[in-house]
């Protein structure tokens, strides 16, 4: 049977449909199918049947394996996420700058565009942009406080977003007057789906109309050595907009969330926002641990199995669609000793990144690095400016956006100054986290 687990055929479940908790509770849903087989068959939300790996040594091994694709068509397998977007009125010469990007390449296409794009997120270009950053954060700082209405202000609104989204404009070359509506784009993109067309299309004008700004005026940036790149006959005008959209987008949305569970994650755990102010050292170790704990990304984009497959611990057959669940591996006791735990001190047991929340092998994150130096940066500077810094709501009345595969707040308020939630609410109580439920 495809995807039948080899060493735990006696406890592989039966196929079953989207748990209904799946978006509400989806660490418990992963952790719960990661500990009934090394690979679950499920139904997906359209009825077409995906396998879910979910232990970290099974994750690991799918995301490097290159018989397990990002692109459908290499596995004569449906074009899901083509049909999804035709069915929310998308107009076909849109679609491809949502279904034909980097993300969905694979072997020697994938490996000639990540090639060109790379060079802008080295760790000596991410270190050069530091400064800017810590400039960035403190602007946004400022800004947070004057918003702040009776010393609250939502920080996924005036800091979470607009932080990325400014760092990855000016990365890639968006000129400053145009970045709100960026944002209001990406936004839409992000949580609009009924407007997908609407926004789609004037993003992709705008950003066409951009290159060619560019070409004519290039600067030290990303669409400038795009266009470089393209002179040598090896992107088409189309690749050029798509891989700009596609950095854009990527770039911030995550980053973004990250922020905010981050934020909330060391709020509700006192002791571990203690650690971090006697010891701000510790914040590049504690970004680690917070990444594998509440990072936003649940899951992979689905891989397509090319070939038959035997892995050892399961086996798959060509055409056979995968689910790498990352909240799973990143919650694998068998990796992580008591995982339910954050423990910003936490030693892994191999030298290197122990968790998946950039993913592994060839999709690795790109912007990893300068996802990882937003994060240390913004979490020392907002720490060291409210050291009395508090959730101005109780934890258990903060809403999760129910988003399948993303793990993201809607709001997240905080009390610059104090720590004034509802007096009968415990102020030391997250209440259950990543790993912390009874499945």
């Amino acid at each position: 049977m495809s995807g039948q687990p080899v060493s735990d055929q006696q406890q592989s479940p039966g196929v079953h449909a989207p748990p209904p908790n799946v978006l509400t509770d989806p660490h418990a849903v992963y952790t719960q199918m990661r500990e009934q087989a090394a690979a679950c068959p499920m139904r997906s939300l359209d009825g077409s049947l995906m396998w879910v790996v979910g232990r970290h040594e099974g994750v690991r091994s799918v995301l490097a394996d290159p018989r397990f694709a990002n692109d459908p068509a290499s596995a004569g397998a449906p074009l899901m996420q083509v049909n999804a977007m035709r069915n929310l009125g998308l107009a076909e010469d849109l679609i491809p700058y949502l279904a034909d990007t980097l993300l969905d390449s694979d072997g020697a296409a994938h490996s000639r565009l990540r090639r060109l794009v790379a060079p802008a997120f080295t760790a000596r270009r991410i270190l050069a942009l530091r400064p800017r950053i810590e400039r960035l954060t403190d602007d946004l700082l400022d800004e947070m406080a004057e918003h702040a209405e009776d010393d609250v202000v939502d920080f996924l609104s005036r800091f979470a977003y607009p932080l990325p989204i400014t760092v990855i404009c000016e990365l890639v070359g968006v000129p400053m007057a145009d970045r709100p509506a960026w944002l209001r784009w990406t936004h839409a993109l992000s949580f609009e789906q009924e407007r997908l067309g609407e926004t789609l299309g004037p993003l992709v004008d705008y950003t066409r109309s951009l290159v060619e700004h560019r070409r004519a005026r290039p600067a030290d940036d990303l669409i400038s050595e795009l266009i470089r790149a393209q002179d040598g006959d090896r992107l088409t005008d189309r690749e050029l907009v798509t891989m700009v959209l596609s950095l854009v987008i990527a770039g911030h949305d995550t980053t973004a969330n990250f922020l905010a569970n981050s934020v909330w994650a060391l709020l509700t755990h006192p002791d571990q926002l203690a650690l971090v102010h006697a010891d701000p050292e510790l914040i590049p170790q504690a970004v680690h641990e917070l990444l594998r704990w509440c990072g936003p990304v649940l899951v992979s984009r689905l891989r397509y199995v090319t070939e038959d497959a035997d892995l050892g611990w399961a086996s798959f057959q060509a055409g056979d669609a995968v689910m790498a669940a990352l909240s799973g591996a990143n919650h694998d006791p068998r990796e992580f000793p008591h995982p339910e735990r954050l423990d910003i001190t936490r030693r892994n047991r191999t030298r290197g990144e122990a968790h998946v929340s950039f993913g592994a092998g060839p999709h690795y994150c790109l912007g990893a690095g300068l996802a990882r130096h937003q994060a240390e940066i913004a979490l020392a500077r907002l720490l060291a400016r409210w050291p009395s810094l508090s959730l101005a709501a109780s934890p258990e009345t903060l809403n999760w956006q129910p988003v399948s595969g993303m793990r993201k707040l809607q709001r997240l308020p905080l009390r610059l100054n104090g720590h004034r939630v509802a007096d009968d609410a415990p102020p030391t109580t997250a209440g259950p986290g990543p790993g912390e439920r009874s499945t």
